[in-house]
C-alpha cells in the first residue's frame, strides 16, 4: 500500500521531501521554489550527476528547469537539471531570511563584448564578395588564409601592396609597385599554387560511351544461291 502510494504520488508530480523537522510527500515544485537560497541535496535520474548538493540557485515554473550552485567560489558552477529528472529533494539548510545578493555584471565588459563580436561579424562580412563569381571567392579566402587581404571592387588587395585584377585573378593579372617586388613575387606563387588545387578539385568530364557494334555472322560454304 505505502508502495502504490509513492508510486502515485511521483506520477503527480510530487516526491519525497525530507527537512530537520518534517519528512512529508509535497509538490516537488512547490517544496523547491520555497526552498530557494538553501543547500540541498538531489537525487536524479542524470547518469553523469546521479546526486548533486550545492545551494538551490533557481526554480523555473515555465521552462521546469532547476539551477544548482555546487561551489561558492568567486566563479561558482551551475547545474541545470530538468525537474523530471529528480527524483529526491532533500532540504538540507533553510534559505536565508534575506535573499543573496545577485551576482555583479560589469555592463563595461558586456558592452565591450558586445563591439567585438560586431566587429568580427562586420570582418566577416567584408570578406565576402557578391559580385564576383564563386571560383574568385575560392581564390580571395585561400589568400587571405595565409596573407592580409580585402577587397577592392572585384580586385582582390593582398598586404595593402599589390593587386590581383579581376575576372582574371591570375599571376599575370598581379600588380605592384617597383618597392614591392617580393611582395609581388610571393602572391604569384601563392595564387599559382591555388590554381592548381582548384583545377585538381574539378571534376573531369566523362569519356564519351561508344555502343557496340554487333558482330556479323559468317557463313560457310560460300555464298548462296538461289531459293
Amino acid at each position: 500500500m505505502a508502495e502504490s502510494t509513492k508510486r502515485q504520488n511521483n506520477a503527480g508530480g510530487k516526491a519525497p521531501v525530507a527537512t530537520p523537522n518534517v519528512g512529508q510527500l509535497v509538490p516537488l515544485e512547490a517544496a523547491m521554489s520555497g526552498a530557494i537560497g538553501g543547500k540541498v541535496r538531489l537525487q536524479t535520474t542524470i547518469p553523469a550527476h546521479p546526486i548533486l548538493e550545492g545551494i538551490l540557485y533557481t526554480v523555473c515554473p515555465f521552462t521546469h528547469l532547476v539551477a544548482l550552485s555546487t561551489t561558492t567560489s568567486p566563479n561558482p558552477v551551475h547545474h541545470i537539471i530538468p525537474l523530471p529528472s529528480i527524483t529526491t529533494l532533500l532540504i538540507l539548510s533553510s534559505p536565508p531570511s534575506a535573499p543573496p545578493a545577485p551576482p555583479y555584471l560589469s555592463t563595461t565588459a558586456l558592452q565591450a563584448r558586445a563591439a567585438a563580436a560586431l566587429q568580427r561579424a562586420h570582418e566577416k562580412a567584408s570578406r565576402i564578395n557578391r559580385n564576383v563569381s564563386k571560383e574568385a571567392q575560392e581564390i580571395f579566402d585561400a589568400i587571405s588564409r595565409m596573407l592580409p587581404t580585402k577587397w577592392d571592387g572585384r580586385d582582390i588587395v593582398v598586404m595593402d601592396q599589390v593587386i590581383v585584377k579581376g575576372p582574371g585573378y591570375r599571376s599575370e593579372d598581379c600588380r605592384a609597385g617597383k618597392e614591392a617586388g617580393s611582395a609581388l613575387a610571393r602572391v604569384k606563387k601563392v595564387l599559382e599554387n591555388e590554381r592548381k588545387k582548384l583545377a585538381q578539385r574539378e571534376p573531369k568530364a566523362p569519356k564519351p560511351v561508344i555502343p557496340a557494334v554487333p558482330a556479323i555472322p559468317a557463313f560457310s560454304g560460300g555464298p548462296r544461291k538461289g531459293g
